[in-house]
């Protein structure tokens, strides 16, 4: 009864918890939360120090009694006390106004097309545990085509292409369903790996994840670009020890993650290759949708349109898509019930 009570006072949530950022969508008003999916803790007394954009700040900086943790690892909990901490502070921080008590939310989430039952069962459980009044498990693709608004109940053929943080997830939807789809572990966070470790083969330098990622967004691209552009890059040496700056340009860091692009590339081809032809004239006529943070690399668009020669449109704001799409499944129930996940009993 008492859970009822507050849940009327709440604010229903759509949710996408990735692995390198957390957006919690609220019914009527849009994105409310946005933040790296990073948490900063103290080992001496077990306490959270920080939470998202500030935790991401002190990603190399801290000293050794702080552990910084990343909680979601390929869009997968592995670590369920963290998220449930991550979580409450987002529901605390979106419900500021009530003073007395924190209203319980009904959640929409979206999660990986690989996901088990036993990673089913952690996300509803974590997501209840940090303060909500029920739950829908929606698969990721499926919040995304909602959220750019495609007609998933038609009889239509639909591609998505989600490049997140952890994964990468490729799926054809036809009829509120998911006809094709793959999901591999190649994503920005790869990206980002085959920057530092390009640093340390051509240049003998140590980067941080935090240079790298922001290397990336500065001259990463996927196919030449018009111009060249430069970036500075700072790390330590690795023959001196000592701190060092170097300029890398557009096409070096195109060399350091071609592999990452050749690899998603190759992915989206063989799942068109498995899709029915009808659909796959669908798709032609269509085009292929790009999704996810990663679809803000420059030229992925077109590096996937000359392999297969499909139009491929990047959405607006493509970061936000999931957890949109989750929120505004929350107003029609109709396709919310006939999507949702099977709910598993909660861990013990």
């Amino acid at each position: 009864m008492l859970e009822r009570l507050l849940h009327r006072f709440s604010t229903d949530i759509g949710l996408d918890l990735g692995t390198s950022t957390t957006l919690l969508y609220a019914q009527g008003r849009g994105i409310v939360v946005h933040e790296p999916s990073v948490v900063a803790i103290n080992n001496r007394n077990g306490q959270v120090l920080s939470i998202g954009h500030e935790a991401k700040s002190m990603l190399g900086k801290t000293p050794q009694h702080v552990t910084m943790s990343k909680p979601m690892q390929r869009g997968i909990i592995s670590d369920y006390e963290v998220v449930e901490k991550m979580l409450k502070y987002f529901f605390q921080k979106i419900n500021r106004e009530y003073k007395l008590f924190i209203p319980r939310p009904r959640v929409v989430i979206g999660v990986p097309l690989d996901v088990t039952e036993v990673e089913r069962k952690a996300v509803g459980d974590v997501v209840m545990s940090a303060g909500a009044y029920d739950f829908a498990l929606v698969e990721k693709p499926l919040a995304a085509a909602i959220g750019i608004g495609l007609p998933i109940s038609e009889p239509v053929g639909n591609m998505i292409v989600d490049i997140g943080g952890g994964t990468t997830e490729i799926a054809v939807i036809s009829l509120n369903g998911i006809v094709t789809a793959k999901s591999i572990p190649i994503a920005g966070d790869e990206m980002n790996r085959n920057i530092i470790q390009y640093g340390r083969d051509v240049f003998n330098i140590l980067l941080g994840e935090r240079v790298a990622e922001e290397v990336k967004i500065a001259v990463g691209s996927a196919i030449p670009l018009k111009e060249r552009i430069e970036v500075s890059m700072r790390g330590r040496d690795l023959l001196s020890g000592l701190p060092r700056e170097i300029f890398i340009t557009d096409s070096q860091v195109r060399e350091a993650i071609a592999r990452s692009v050749r690899s998603i590339v190759e992915h989206i081809k063989s799942i068109l290759e498995i899709t029915p032809p009808e659909l796959v004239a669908d798709i032609y006529r269509r085009g292929i949708i790009l999704t996810g943070g990663g679809a803000l690399l420059r030229g992925m668009d077109e590096a996937i349109r000359e392999q297969t020669g499909i139009p491929v449109r990047v959405v607006e704001d493509p970061v936000s898509t999931v957890a949109r799409g989750a929120g505004m499944l929350l107003e029609i129930p109709e396709i919310l019930n006939d999507i949702t996940l099977p709910k598993t009993d909660r861990i013990v």
